[in-house]
Protein backbone atom coordinates (compact mmCIF):
# COMPACT_ATOMS: atom_id res chain seq x y z
CA UNK A 1 0.00 0.00 0.00
CA UNK A 2 1.09 3.57 -0.63
CA UNK A 3 2.81 5.07 2.42
CA UNK A 4 0.76 8.26 2.04
CA UNK A 5 -2.47 6.26 2.28
CA UNK A 6 -1.16 4.45 5.36
CA UNK A 7 -0.42 7.76 7.09
CA UNK A 8 -3.84 9.11 6.20
CA UNK A 9 -5.50 5.97 7.55
CA UNK A 10 -3.67 6.41 10.85
CA UNK A 11 -4.76 10.06 11.00
CA UNK A 12 -8.38 9.14 10.27
CA UNK A 13 -8.39 6.51 13.02
CA UNK A 14 -6.79 8.97 15.47
CA UNK A 15 -9.39 11.62 14.60
CA UNK A 16 -12.12 8.97 15.04
CA UNK A 17 -13.39 9.51 11.50
CA UNK A 18 -13.21 5.77 10.81
CA UNK A 19 -13.07 2.80 13.15
CA UNK A 20 -10.09 0.41 13.41
CA UNK A 21 -12.27 -2.29 11.79
CA UNK A 22 -12.85 -0.09 8.73
CA UNK A 23 -9.13 0.68 8.62
CA UNK A 24 -8.35 -3.04 8.57
CA UNK A 25 -10.83 -3.65 5.76
CA UNK A 26 -9.22 -0.89 3.69
CA UNK A 27 -5.74 -2.35 4.25
CA UNK A 28 -6.94 -5.81 3.18
CA UNK A 29 -8.52 -4.36 0.04
CA UNK A 30 -5.29 -2.67 -1.04
CA UNK A 31 -3.37 -5.84 -0.21
CA UNK A 32 -5.57 -7.84 -2.62
CA UNK A 33 -5.10 -5.19 -5.30
CA UNK A 34 -1.34 -5.36 -4.85
CA UNK A 35 -1.38 -9.12 -5.35
CA UNK A 36 -3.26 -8.75 -8.67
CA UNK A 37 -1.02 -5.97 -9.97
CA UNK A 38 2.11 -8.04 -10.81
CA UNK A 39 -0.03 -10.26 -13.07
CA UNK A 40 -0.97 -7.22 -15.17
CA UNK A 41 2.65 -6.10 -15.34
CA UNK A 42 3.70 -9.61 -16.38
CA UNK A 43 1.14 -9.51 -19.20
CA UNK A 44 2.43 -6.16 -20.45
CA UNK A 45 6.08 -7.21 -20.33
CA UNK A 46 5.18 -10.58 -21.87
CA UNK A 47 3.64 -8.83 -24.88
CA UNK A 48 6.63 -6.51 -25.20
CA UNK A 49 9.00 -9.46 -24.83
CA UNK A 50 7.28 -11.40 -27.61
CA UNK A 51 7.49 -8.36 -29.90
CA UNK A 52 11.18 -7.80 -29.22
CA UNK A 53 11.97 -11.50 -29.62
CA UNK A 54 10.20 -11.59 -32.96
CA UNK A 55 12.02 -8.49 -34.18
CA UNK A 56 15.35 -9.95 -33.10
CA UNK A 57 14.75 -13.19 -34.99
CA UNK A 58 13.73 -11.23 -38.09
CA UNK A 59 16.93 -9.18 -37.99
CA UNK A 60 19.10 -12.27 -37.61
CA UNK A 61 17.37 -14.03 -40.50
CA UNK A 62 17.46 -10.93 -42.69
CA UNK A 63 21.24 -10.69 -42.30
CA UNK A 64 21.77 -14.25 -43.60
CA UNK A 65 18.68 -14.56 -45.84
CA UNK A 66 20.46 -14.52 -49.19
CA UNK A 67 22.71 -17.42 -48.17
CA UNK A 68 19.80 -19.81 -47.58
CA UNK A 69 18.37 -22.20 -50.17
CA UNK A 70 14.71 -21.96 -51.15
CA UNK A 71 13.83 -25.02 -49.03
CA UNK A 72 15.61 -23.55 -46.00
CA UNK A 73 13.87 -20.23 -46.52
CA UNK A 74 10.50 -22.00 -46.63
CA UNK A 75 11.23 -23.82 -43.37
CA UNK A 76 12.19 -20.55 -41.71
CA UNK A 77 9.06 -18.91 -43.13
CA UNK A 78 6.78 -21.43 -41.42
CA UNK A 79 8.88 -21.83 -38.24
CA UNK A 80 7.39 -18.78 -36.40
CA UNK A 81 3.89 -19.94 -37.33
CA UNK A 82 4.48 -23.44 -35.92
CA UNK A 83 6.08 -22.06 -32.75
CA UNK A 84 3.19 -19.64 -32.27
CA UNK A 85 0.59 -22.39 -32.67
CA UNK A 86 2.42 -24.64 -30.22
CA UNK A 87 2.59 -21.77 -27.73
CA UNK A 88 -1.15 -21.15 -28.10
CA UNK A 89 -1.93 -24.87 -27.71
CA UNK A 90 0.24 -25.10 -24.59
CA UNK A 91 -1.46 -22.02 -23.12
CA UNK A 92 -4.94 -23.41 -23.73
CA UNK A 93 -4.37 -27.00 -22.61
CA UNK A 94 -2.46 -25.99 -19.50
CA UNK A 95 -5.00 -23.24 -18.75
CA UNK A 96 -2.33 -20.63 -18.26
CA UNK A 97 -2.90 -17.12 -16.95
CA UNK A 98 -4.02 -14.11 -18.98
CA UNK A 99 -0.41 -13.02 -19.30
CA UNK A 100 0.41 -16.23 -21.18
CA UNK A 101 -2.65 -15.78 -23.39
CA UNK A 102 -1.74 -12.21 -24.32
CA UNK A 103 1.85 -13.18 -25.10
CA UNK A 104 0.84 -16.19 -27.20
CA UNK A 105 -1.79 -14.17 -29.09
CA UNK A 106 0.62 -11.36 -30.00
CA UNK A 107 3.36 -13.77 -31.06
CA UNK A 108 1.03 -15.82 -33.28
CA UNK A 109 -0.59 -12.68 -34.72
CA UNK A 110 2.72 -11.42 -36.08
CA UNK A 111 3.87 -14.92 -36.98
CA UNK A 112 0.90 -15.21 -39.36
CA UNK A 113 1.83 -11.96 -41.09
CA UNK A 114 5.52 -12.81 -41.35
CA UNK A 115 4.79 -16.27 -42.80
CA UNK A 116 2.51 -14.83 -45.48
CA UNK A 117 5.05 -12.17 -46.42
CA UNK A 118 8.01 -14.56 -46.51
CA UNK A 119 6.25 -17.19 -48.63
CA UNK A 120 5.15 -14.48 -51.07
CA UNK A 121 8.73 -13.22 -51.30
CA UNK A 122 10.29 -16.67 -51.65
CA UNK A 123 8.00 -17.80 -54.48
CA UNK A 124 7.48 -14.33 -56.04
CA UNK A 125 3.72 -14.36 -55.52
CA UNK A 126 2.36 -10.96 -56.66
CA UNK A 127 -0.34 -9.13 -54.78
CA UNK A 128 -1.50 -5.79 -53.43
CA UNK A 129 -0.90 -4.54 -49.92
CA UNK A 130 -4.63 -4.49 -49.18
CA UNK A 131 -4.97 -8.19 -50.14
CA UNK A 132 -2.05 -9.08 -47.88
CA UNK A 133 -3.54 -7.18 -44.94
CA UNK A 134 -6.98 -8.68 -45.53
CA UNK A 135 -5.62 -12.25 -45.53
CA UNK A 136 -3.57 -11.55 -42.41
CA UNK A 137 -6.50 -10.06 -40.50
CA UNK A 138 -8.90 -12.87 -41.43
CA UNK A 139 -6.46 -15.62 -40.39
CA UNK A 140 -5.65 -13.90 -37.07
CA UNK A 141 -9.24 -12.90 -36.23
CA UNK A 142 -10.13 -16.12 -34.28
CA UNK A 143 -7.37 -15.34 -31.74
CA UNK A 144 -9.60 -12.68 -30.18
CA UNK A 145 -12.19 -15.23 -29.02
CA UNK A 146 -9.95 -18.29 -28.81
CA UNK A 147 -7.64 -16.71 -26.24
CA UNK A 148 -9.92 -13.86 -25.10
CA UNK A 149 -6.96 -11.60 -25.78
CA UNK A 150 -7.22 -7.82 -25.42
CA UNK A 151 -3.97 -7.35 -27.31
CA UNK A 152 -5.25 -9.40 -30.25
CA UNK A 153 -8.46 -7.34 -30.29
CA UNK A 154 -6.53 -4.06 -30.31
CA UNK A 155 -4.24 -5.34 -33.07
CA UNK A 156 -7.33 -6.39 -35.01
CA UNK A 157 -8.68 -2.81 -34.84
CA UNK A 158 -5.29 -1.32 -35.72
CA UNK A 159 -4.70 -3.48 -38.80
CA UNK A 160 -8.33 -3.14 -39.92
CA UNK A 161 -7.79 0.62 -39.88
CA UNK A 162 -4.56 0.25 -41.87
CA UNK A 163 -6.41 -1.93 -44.38
CA UNK A 164 -9.21 0.64 -44.76
CA UNK A 165 -6.74 3.49 -45.26
CA UNK A 166 -4.66 1.51 -47.75
CA UNK A 167 -7.66 0.45 -49.83
CA UNK A 168 -9.55 3.73 -49.63
CA UNK A 169 -6.89 6.42 -49.69
CA UNK A 170 -4.35 4.79 -52.05
CA UNK A 171 -6.49 2.61 -54.33
CA UNK A 172 -9.68 4.71 -54.26
CA UNK A 173 -11.83 1.69 -53.39
CA UNK A 174 -14.47 1.71 -50.65
CA UNK A 175 -13.22 -0.82 -48.05
CA UNK A 176 -16.59 -2.19 -46.95
CA UNK A 177 -14.90 -5.29 -45.53
CA UNK A 178 -13.61 -2.96 -42.80
CA UNK A 179 -17.17 -2.80 -41.46
CA UNK A 180 -17.30 -6.61 -41.28
CA UNK A 181 -14.01 -6.59 -39.37
CA UNK A 182 -15.47 -4.23 -36.77
CA UNK A 183 -18.63 -6.34 -36.72
CA UNK A 184 -16.53 -9.41 -35.90
CA UNK A 185 -15.20 -7.59 -32.83
CA UNK A 186 -18.58 -6.22 -31.71
CA UNK A 187 -19.60 -9.17 -29.44
CA UNK A 188 -16.21 -9.12 -27.70
CA UNK A 189 -16.45 -5.37 -27.13
CA UNK A 190 -19.99 -5.70 -25.82
CA UNK A 191 -18.89 -8.34 -23.32
CA UNK A 192 -16.19 -5.95 -22.12
CA UNK A 193 -18.71 -3.16 -21.65
CA UNK A 194 -21.11 -5.38 -19.72
CA UNK A 195 -18.67 -7.22 -17.46
CA UNK A 196 -15.64 -4.91 -17.14
CA UNK A 197 -17.07 -1.44 -17.58
CA UNK A 198 -14.64 0.39 -15.31
CA UNK A 199 -11.45 -1.45 -16.36
CA UNK A 200 -8.66 0.49 -18.02
CA UNK A 201 -8.67 -1.86 -21.02
CA UNK A 202 -12.32 -0.98 -21.67
CA UNK A 203 -11.36 2.68 -21.65
CA UNK A 204 -8.67 1.93 -24.24
CA UNK A 205 -11.27 0.24 -26.45
CA UNK A 206 -13.50 3.30 -26.00
CA UNK A 207 -10.74 5.37 -27.62
CA UNK A 208 -9.45 2.87 -30.20
CA UNK A 209 -12.80 2.20 -31.87
CA UNK A 210 -13.95 5.82 -32.46
CA UNK A 211 -10.45 6.82 -33.54
CA UNK A 212 -10.41 3.93 -36.00
CA UNK A 213 -13.80 4.96 -37.43
CA UNK A 214 -12.72 8.61 -37.62
CA UNK A 215 -9.51 7.77 -39.49
CA UNK A 216 -11.24 5.30 -41.82
CA UNK A 217 -14.23 7.50 -42.68
CA UNK A 218 -12.29 9.35 -45.37
CA UNK A 219 -11.87 6.09 -47.27
CA UNK A 220 -15.66 5.86 -47.79
CA UNK A 221 -16.41 9.37 -49.04
CA UNK A 222 -15.63 11.52 -52.07
CA UNK A 223 -13.58 14.53 -51.03
CA UNK A 224 -14.73 16.65 -53.97
CA UNK A 225 -18.40 16.91 -53.00
CA UNK A 226 -20.35 19.05 -50.56
CA UNK A 227 -21.18 16.24 -48.17
CA UNK A 228 -17.72 15.99 -46.57
CA UNK A 229 -18.34 18.43 -43.71
CA UNK A 230 -21.88 17.18 -43.22
CA UNK A 231 -20.63 13.58 -43.01
CA UNK A 232 -18.06 14.45 -40.34
CA UNK A 233 -20.61 16.50 -38.39
CA UNK A 234 -22.90 13.46 -38.44
CA UNK A 235 -20.08 11.19 -37.27
CA UNK A 236 -19.13 13.50 -34.39
CA UNK A 237 -22.80 13.80 -33.48
CA UNK A 238 -23.00 10.01 -33.41
CA UNK A 239 -19.92 9.82 -31.18
CA UNK A 240 -21.25 12.42 -28.75
CA UNK A 241 -24.66 10.79 -28.44
CA UNK A 242 -23.09 7.35 -28.01
CA UNK A 243 -21.02 8.86 -25.20
CA UNK A 244 -24.26 9.89 -23.49
CA UNK A 245 -25.54 6.31 -23.35
CA UNK A 246 -25.72 4.95 -19.78
CA UNK A 247 -22.95 2.39 -20.37
CA UNK A 248 -20.52 5.19 -21.31
CA UNK A 249 -21.80 8.18 -19.36
CA UNK A 250 -21.32 6.40 -16.02
CA UNK A 251 -17.62 5.93 -16.75
CA UNK A 252 -14.86 8.41 -16.00
CA UNK A 253 -14.63 11.21 -18.54
CA UNK A 254 -11.09 10.30 -19.59
CA UNK A 255 -12.25 6.82 -20.63
CA UNK A 256 -15.23 8.12 -22.62
CA UNK A 257 -13.48 8.59 -25.95
CA UNK A 258 -16.82 8.86 -27.77
CA UNK A 259 -17.92 11.92 -25.80
CA UNK A 260 -14.56 13.72 -25.96
CA UNK A 261 -13.96 13.04 -29.67
CA UNK A 262 -17.55 13.94 -30.48
CA UNK A 263 -17.33 17.26 -28.68
CA UNK A 264 -13.88 18.26 -29.96
CA UNK A 265 -14.63 17.09 -33.50
CA UNK A 266 -17.89 19.03 -33.62
CA UNK A 267 -16.24 22.24 -32.44
CA UNK A 268 -13.26 21.91 -34.82
CA UNK A 269 -15.52 21.21 -37.82
CA UNK A 270 -17.66 24.23 -36.96
CA UNK A 271 -14.54 26.39 -36.67
CA UNK A 272 -13.44 25.30 -40.16
CA UNK A 273 -16.85 26.08 -41.63
CA UNK A 274 -17.03 29.45 -39.85
CA UNK A 275 -14.92 30.98 -42.65
CA UNK A 276 -16.84 32.28 -45.63
CA UNK A 277 -14.33 31.01 -48.21
CA UNK A 278 -15.08 27.41 -47.11
CA UNK A 279 -18.70 27.83 -48.18
CA UNK A 280 -17.66 29.55 -51.41
CA UNK A 281 -14.98 27.07 -52.50
CA UNK A 282 -15.72 23.71 -50.85
CA UNK A 283 -19.41 23.60 -50.04
CA UNK A 284 -21.08 24.12 -53.40
CA UNK A 285 -24.76 23.91 -54.24
CA UNK A 286 -25.81 21.62 -51.40
CA UNK A 287 -29.20 20.64 -52.75
CA UNK A 288 -27.92 19.75 -56.23
CA UNK A 289 -25.60 16.97 -55.07
CA UNK A 290 -26.79 13.38 -55.27
CA UNK A 291 -27.34 11.70 -51.92
CA UNK A 292 -24.22 10.30 -50.31
CA UNK A 293 -24.90 6.81 -49.00
CA UNK A 294 -22.29 7.08 -46.24
CA UNK A 295 -23.68 10.41 -45.05
CA UNK A 296 -27.26 9.16 -45.03
CA UNK A 297 -26.38 5.94 -43.18
CA UNK A 298 -24.42 7.77 -40.46
CA UNK A 299 -27.23 10.35 -40.14
CA UNK A 300 -29.88 7.65 -39.75
CA UNK A 301 -27.83 5.80 -37.12
CA UNK A 302 -27.31 9.06 -35.21
CA UNK A 303 -31.04 9.76 -35.25
CA UNK A 304 -31.65 6.20 -34.02
CA UNK A 305 -29.34 6.80 -31.05
CA UNK A 306 -31.15 10.08 -30.32
CA UNK A 307 -34.48 8.22 -30.43
CA UNK A 308 -33.15 5.58 -28.03
CA UNK A 309 -31.97 8.27 -25.60
CA UNK A 310 -35.39 9.92 -25.84
CA UNK A 311 -37.14 6.62 -25.09
CA UNK A 312 -34.95 6.21 -22.00
CA UNK A 313 -35.65 9.85 -20.97
CA UNK A 314 -31.96 10.71 -21.14
CA UNK A 315 -32.24 13.86 -23.24
CA UNK A 316 -32.86 15.99 -20.18
CA UNK A 317 -31.45 18.40 -19.27
CA UNK A 318 -31.09 19.98 -22.71
CA UNK A 319 -27.62 19.56 -24.26
CA UNK A 320 -26.93 21.62 -27.39
CA UNK A 321 -24.04 19.38 -28.50
CA UNK A 322 -26.48 16.51 -29.08
CA UNK A 323 -28.42 18.47 -31.73
CA UNK A 324 -25.63 20.27 -33.62
CA UNK A 325 -25.76 17.81 -36.52
CA UNK A 326 -29.48 18.60 -37.03
CA UNK A 327 -28.86 22.35 -36.89
CA UNK A 328 -26.02 21.99 -39.40
CA UNK A 329 -28.44 20.47 -41.94
CA UNK A 330 -30.70 23.52 -41.58
CA UNK A 331 -27.74 25.86 -42.01
CA UNK A 332 -26.67 24.05 -45.20
CA UNK A 333 -30.12 24.71 -46.71
CA UNK A 334 -29.41 28.46 -46.61
CA UNK A 335 -26.47 27.90 -48.98
CA UNK A 336 -28.89 28.33 -51.90
CA UNK A 337 -29.06 32.05 -50.99
CA UNK A 338 -25.26 32.48 -50.87
CA UNK A 339 -22.45 31.95 -48.38
CA UNK A 340 -23.07 34.95 -46.10
CA UNK A 341 -26.07 33.61 -44.17
CA UNK A 342 -24.59 30.12 -43.46
CA UNK A 343 -21.33 31.70 -42.28
CA UNK A 344 -23.16 33.99 -39.85
CA UNK A 345 -25.32 31.14 -38.56
CA UNK A 346 -22.27 28.92 -37.98
CA UNK A 347 -20.62 31.68 -35.93
CA UNK A 348 -23.79 32.13 -33.88
CA UNK A 349 -23.92 28.37 -33.29
CA UNK A 350 -20.29 28.29 -32.09
CA UNK A 351 -20.97 31.20 -29.72
CA UNK A 352 -24.06 29.41 -28.41
CA UNK A 353 -22.03 26.25 -27.79
CA UNK A 354 -19.41 28.25 -25.88
CA UNK A 355 -21.99 30.00 -23.71
CA UNK A 356 -23.86 26.74 -23.12
CA UNK A 357 -20.63 24.97 -22.06
CA UNK A 358 -19.69 27.80 -19.68
CA UNK A 359 -23.15 27.69 -18.13
CA UNK A 360 -23.01 23.90 -17.76
CA UNK A 361 -19.58 24.08 -16.13
CA UNK A 362 -20.76 26.74 -13.68
CA UNK A 363 -23.92 24.76 -12.89
CA UNK A 364 -22.04 21.51 -12.25
CA UNK A 365 -19.02 23.18 -10.56
CA UNK A 366 -16.64 21.66 -13.13
CA UNK A 367 -13.59 23.83 -13.85
CA UNK A 368 -12.63 21.73 -16.89
CA UNK A 369 -16.03 22.19 -18.59
CA UNK A 370 -16.11 25.90 -17.72
CA UNK A 371 -12.68 26.54 -19.23
CA UNK A 372 -13.54 24.42 -22.27
CA UNK A 373 -16.48 26.74 -22.94
CA UNK A 374 -14.26 29.79 -22.53
CA UNK A 375 -11.76 28.26 -24.96
CA UNK A 376 -14.54 27.81 -27.54
CA UNK A 377 -15.44 31.50 -27.26
CA UNK A 378 -11.74 32.45 -27.40
CA UNK A 379 -11.26 30.31 -30.51
CA UNK A 380 -14.22 31.98 -32.21
CA UNK A 381 -12.85 35.46 -31.50
CA UNK A 382 -9.39 34.38 -32.67
CA UNK A 383 -10.82 33.08 -35.97
CA UNK A 384 -12.60 36.37 -36.54
CA UNK A 385 -9.33 38.15 -35.71
CA UNK A 386 -7.95 36.98 -39.07
CA UNK A 387 -10.89 37.65 -41.38
CA UNK A 388 -12.48 40.76 -39.87
CA UNK A 389 -11.28 44.28 -40.60
CA UNK A 390 -11.20 45.86 -37.14
CA UNK A 391 -8.53 47.99 -35.48
CA UNK A 392 -5.72 46.44 -33.48
CA UNK A 393 -6.80 48.47 -30.44
CA UNK A 394 -10.23 46.85 -30.48
CA UNK A 395 -8.67 43.44 -31.03
CA UNK A 396 -6.40 43.99 -28.06
CA UNK A 397 -9.32 45.06 -25.89
CA UNK A 398 -11.18 41.90 -26.91
CA UNK A 399 -8.33 39.66 -25.78
CA UNK A 400 -7.99 41.62 -22.53
CA UNK A 401 -11.71 41.05 -21.96
CA UNK A 402 -11.27 37.32 -22.66
CA UNK A 403 -8.42 37.09 -20.17
CA UNK A 404 -10.46 38.91 -17.56
CA UNK A 405 -13.35 36.56 -18.30
CA UNK A 406 -11.14 33.52 -17.73
CA UNK A 407 -9.90 34.90 -14.42
CA UNK A 408 -13.32 36.07 -13.26
CA UNK A 409 -15.14 32.85 -14.13
CA UNK A 410 -12.54 30.63 -12.45
CA UNK A 411 -12.42 32.89 -9.38
CA UNK A 412 -16.22 32.78 -9.12
CA UNK A 413 -16.16 28.97 -9.38
CA UNK A 414 -13.40 28.73 -6.78
CA UNK A 415 -15.29 30.90 -4.29
CA UNK A 416 -18.48 28.93 -4.92
CA UNK A 417 -16.69 25.61 -4.36
CA UNK A 418 -15.02 26.97 -1.20
CA UNK A 419 -18.35 28.10 0.27
CA UNK A 420 -19.85 24.71 -0.50
CA UNK A 421 -16.96 22.90 1.20
CA UNK A 422 -17.20 25.12 4.29
CA UNK A 423 -20.95 24.55 4.55
CA UNK A 424 -20.52 20.76 4.21
CA UNK A 425 -17.87 20.75 6.95
CA UNK A 426 -20.14 22.79 9.21
CA UNK A 427 -23.05 20.39 8.66
CA UNK A 428 -20.88 17.34 9.34
CA UNK A 429 -19.47 18.95 12.49
CA UNK A 430 -22.97 19.78 13.70
CA UNK A 431 -24.15 16.22 13.10
CA UNK A 432 -21.11 14.89 14.95
CA UNK A 433 -21.80 17.17 17.92
CA UNK A 434 -25.45 16.11 18.01
CA UNK A 435 -24.38 12.47 18.17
Amino acid sequence: MNSKIERELDELVTAKVITPIVEQDIRQYYAREKVAQPNKLFAIFGVLGSLLTGLGVILILAHNWDDFSRATKTIWAFAPLVVGQLLVAYTLFKKKSNAWKETAAVFLFFAIGSSIALVSQIYNIPGEMSSFLLTWIILAAPLVYLLKSHAAALLHILFATIYACNAGYFYDASPYLYLLMLGWLAPYYWMQLKSRTSDNITGIFNWFLPLSMLISLGAFIQWDNSFVFLTYIFLFGLFYNLGKLPVFENQKLRTNGYLILGSLGTVITLFITSFRFVWDEFINEFLSINDSVTTVVIGVVTLAVIAFLFSKKRLRPFNLFQYVFILFIGICVFKTEGSFVPTVLINILILALGVFTVEMGARKNLFSVLNYGLLIITGLITCRFFDTDISFVLRGLLFVAIGAGFFGANYFMYKKASRKSVSEVSVNQKMKNDE
